[in-house]
């Protein structure tokens, strides 16, 4: 019987690239939501942070803190605009009544 051995490709020694672009979406959204209102590109961090974590690991490349930093922040953000909605709707409603 042999032993077989599993070798890591060289790929495992490079940053997942999507990771970076998840955490700088995700800053770029924390950010701008307050200046420019980009609160949209939460979006784009929380789809590019899910899909790097799947190219991570499938791929064993590093960089997963950055990915699940960049959902973090996107996930941040889109809880905090559906709070801000939700809290808006009885003022919406009241005002519609009268």
């Amino acid at each position: 019987m042999s032993s077989s051995t599993t070798q890591v490709p060289l790929s495992s020694q490079t940053v997942n690239k999507l990771a970076i672009v998840a955490l700088a979406l995700g800053g770029l959204a924390f950010v701008g939501i307050w200046v420019f209102g980009l609160g949209v590109l939460a979006t784009f961090a929380v789809g590019a942070g899910h899909v790097s974590l799947n190219q991570i690991k499938l791929k064993h490349q590093k960089g997963r803190a950055l990915a699940l930093a960049g959902l973090a922040m996107g996930y941040g953000i889109a809880t905090w605009a559906l709070l801000s909605v939700l809290r808006y709707i009885p003022t919406s409603v009241q005002q519609w009544i009268n």
